[in-house]
């Protein structure tokens, strides 16, 4: 049987960031997606149904809390693994993100991206 690779969608616009995410989950063997702002974040969870989503908070267009709280009224999005992965280390936030089911909530600094996909195989099960 063939292995299906898992598809991570990141939604955020610091592009340092986003690019190691990139690298670190492609060497991982994902399919990666990168939005930009909650808004292309909506449209891309919506269109491709990736296994997990990396959330960041303050973005452009359209934060993250805006699209999470979006992404839950949609069918498929109501049961959509988000993980927030935030500089915002506010327990309100972290509240909010929690009261809206997801999966975890990261303070960047706090974290090695090396971590980041550990906690994500293990929230999706590799």
């Amino acid at each position: 049987m063939k292995h299906i690779k898992k598809t991570v969608l990141i939604v955020d616009d610091e592009p340092s960031l986003s690019s190691a995410l990139i690298d670190v989950f492609i060497q991982a063997d994902y399919n990666v997606l990168l939005a930009k702002d909650g808004e292309q974040g909506l449209v891309f969870a919506k269109k491709n149904h990736p296994d997990i989503i990396l959330l960041d908070i303050i973005m452009p267009v359209m934060d993250g809390v805006t699209m999470l709280k979006k992404l839950r009224k949609d069918a498929w999005g109501k049961q959509a693994k988000v993980i927030m992965l935030t500089n915002l280390s506010s327990p309100d936030e972290e509240a909010m993100a929690l009261s809206n089911n997801v999966e975890d909530y990261i303070i960047k600094s706090d974290w090695k991206i090396q971590d980041v996909v550990g906690l994500v195989n293990k929230k999706i099960g590799e």
